[in-house]
């Protein structure tokens, strides 16, 4: 089973990178019909809590200590509040396609942490597959735009999207030790149940003000939507990777949302695929490719340690 962790793991970032690329353009346009931005970060954090403590009740039950819970306060905070607040409300603010954009900034952020705070060296295979997948991704959103789906993005919304990406980045970085100590669902149901605590209070008033009756249903479809497959699987698929892999090669599939967008809006006609498209797409797999196969710490301590153990033995 251990041989095959690192092929779930990479299989499980593919699925939730699948899932968050998705959510851009069906989240975007449920705000465009009955709800926004702050309405929808609500329901998100309130369906997670909802659907981890749930599924909690089926799972091995985990002491935490007092402790711990605080620190998945400051976990919920980075990965959900911070993370998805800046998000949601930025996308409400630009277009999809800037959005998207600005989602390829968080693998340059989490290779940057890493090096600080983890200490995982920035070796040339990880420098280069990182500006490669950015190169792809960027490649896709700009060549996939028409004068059709085309709005102009708001400087303000952008940088909210790309903050949300700094404060992912550091999610990875702070708390990759306190992540490896326990199931996905005993973390996943205290990071949304302390980010429930932290945004309901300041938007239940906003959210009790949405005219129900003439939200369509379409809208209420594509929440769910958002809710439970971009937030309920993609965390419990981006996890598994997280628990496995290093935080610059779970980033790295960030690249994944964009290429699975463009190829969806292809596949459905609203979309024509061009040539270099595929191009893109080559520069997300290899740059991918190359973030994988690059030396992590453990793996230049290790090479270190056997080269000090031959010099012993010669």
């Amino acid at each position: 089973m251990d041989n095959k962790r690192p092929l779930i793991a990479h299989l499980c970032l593919f699925c939730s990178g699948a899932f968050w690329g998705l959510m851009a353009p069906v989240g975007k346009d449920a705000m465009l019909h009955g709800i926004d931005g702050i309405d929808l970060v609500s329901f998100r954090v309130l369906g997670g809590a909802i659907l981890f403590w749930l599924a909690s009740l089926f799972t091995k039950k985990e002491h935490v200590p007092v402790k711990d819970i605080f620190m998945f306060a400051a976990a919920g905070l980075f990965a959900l509040v911070f993370n998805q607040c800046s998000y949601t409300i930025g996308l409400n603010m630009t277009s999809p396609s800037n959005s998207s954009i600005m989602t390829t900034s968080m693998p340059i952020f989490a290779m940057i942490l890493s090096f600080f705070i983890l200490k995982e060296p920035i070796t040339w295979k990880k420098a280069l597959g990182v500006l490669m997948g950015c190169a792809g991704a960027c490649i896709i959103i700009l060549t996939s735009a028409t004068a059709g789906n085309a709005k102009v993005g708001n400087i303000w919304g952008d940088l909210l999207c790309m903050s949300a990406q700094l404060s992912f980045a550091l999610y990875l970085s702070l708390f990759k030790n306190l992540l490896s100590k326990y199931s996905l669902f005993t973390i996943n149901k205290w990071m949304f149940l302390w980010a429930t605590l932290f945004i309901w209070p300041f938007t239940i008033g906003h959210v009790s003000a949405i005219p129900f009756a003439e939200v369509p249903m379409s809208t209420w479809w594509e929440t769910g939507y958002v809710i439970f497959f971009g937030t309920f699987v993609a965390y419990i698929c981006m996890m598994i990777g997280q628990k496995t892999l290093r935080p610059t090669v779970v980033s790295v599939y960030n690249y994944v949302q964009p290429l699975v967008s463009v190829s969806v809006s292809v596949i459905v006609g609203l979309a024509v695929f061009k040539g270099m498209q595929a191009i893109a797409a080559l520069l997300v797999f290899s740059g991918v490719w190359l973030v994988v196969k690059s030396k992590s710490k453990h793996d230049i301590d290790r090479h270190d340690h056997s080269l000090a153990y031959e010099k012993r033995h010669a």
